[in-house]
């Protein structure tokens, strides 16, 4: 017998991981650049370096220190979903985070046509048919909360931490439908319609990722993936989603 993950979902990874990678290195270069390479004038070049306070070294670099916990964090995260994000950080282990905002509809373009026929009447006689034309997410919201995990990844490079945990996601949507109708009967008719539908479901997420904050501004950058599993309107539904963003820490 045999345990090895399928094909199909380590393609899906590898093509879901590759231009979220490429979108987090561009942050961190982007943020390292801009704080690091900062021009002295002639002038003040002939000053002293000042002293900085240990107050004030936490504000121009918040490492995440045992002894300063609890920290909090808040920002943006681009990907499936680009959202708005929370996270606490009680102490060096453990982290609550909570995220909001808009999934990606884009990406479930082949899902929600497929949707389309769980709205089909179960009237239609002989000669009726429905035809799917097209369709529109009006609206597809989220909101998630999860429990985090840990480990201080220092070792690998200064100010990198890596989580994993588990979480409960809600979704919203609202989809209207472009279909065709037809009665090859004695009615002999053929007419375009649409209709819209309210989705609404919930279920588990399971996290992985991590975080680097050794910048001189007090941000921290991530990267992470989420494996989403309906339970309530599609049981056993499953489906990637992760991105990276940057939170403002204090």
């Amino acid at each position: 017998m045999s345990f090895g993950v399928p094909k199909r979902v380590i393609f899906a990874l590898m093509r879901f991981l590759k231009p979220s990678i490429f979108l987090f290195l561009s942050l961190v270069a982007g943020l390292s650049i801009a704080t690091a390479q900062v021009k002295k004038s002639i002038k003040s070049g002939t000053f002293r370096q000042p002293n900085v306070s240990r107050s004030k070294a936490k504000i121009m670099c918040p490492i995440f220190e045992t002894s300063q916990y609890p920290y909090q964090g808040i920002g943006f995260k681009m990907g499936d979903p680009f959202a708005l994000t929370y996270k606490f950080y009680p102490n060096k282990k453990w982290a609550f985070a909570a995220d909001g905002g808009k999934a990606a509809s884009g990406l479930y373009n082949r899902y929600y046509r497929s949707a389309f026929t769980t709205y089909l009447p179960d009237s239609l006689n002989q000669s009726e048919r429905i035809t799917y034309l097209a369709h529109k997410a009006n609206s597809d919201w989220f909101l998630e909360a999860k429990f985090l995990y840990q480990w201080d990844a220092q070792a690998i490079s200064k100010g990198l931490q890596l989580y994993a945990g588990l979480g409960w996601q809600w979704r919203s949507t609202k989809l209207t439908y472009d279909y065709l109708y037809e009665d090859s009967g004695p009615a002999q008719e053929s007419k375009l319609n649409k209709f819209s539908r309210s989705r609404f479901t919930y279920g588990p997420v399971a996290v992985l990722g991590f975080e680097y904050s050794y910048f001189t501004l007090p941000v921290s950058a991530f990267i992470e993936i989420e494996w989403f599993t309906d339970v309530l309107l599609d049981p056993g539904y499953q489906r990637f989603q992760g991105g990276v963003g940057l939170r403002y820490v204090f």
